[in-house]
């Protein structure tokens, strides 16, 4: 049986985030637990700027001026000398 991949929330990462950030802050936490939760912070970090660029990079190409260029009429100049 292969793995099955959970889609990433990128709401759930913040909240997660939140709470490794006051868990480090409160101190109590032996130093193999901080250093894990540190490890993972910066996991859910990396994860949460790639979902960051990839939103910037749909917003990029749905703003894009993808529009042909204007039609511009003939200079119907028929004075021919």
């Amino acid at each position: 049986m292969g793995t099955k991949k959970t889609a990433f929330n990128f709401e759930n990462a913040i909240e997660q985030l939140e709470e490794l950030v006051g868990a480090l802050e409160e101190g109590d936490l032996s130093l193999e637990e901080s250093l894990k939760a540190f490890e993972n912070g910066i996991k859910l970090t990396r994860e949460c700027q790639v979902a960051l660029e990839k939103a910037e990079q749909r917003i990029q190409i749905l703003t894009q001026e993808n529009e042909l260029p204007e039609a511009e009429p003939f200079d119907l100049d028929t004075d021919e000398e």
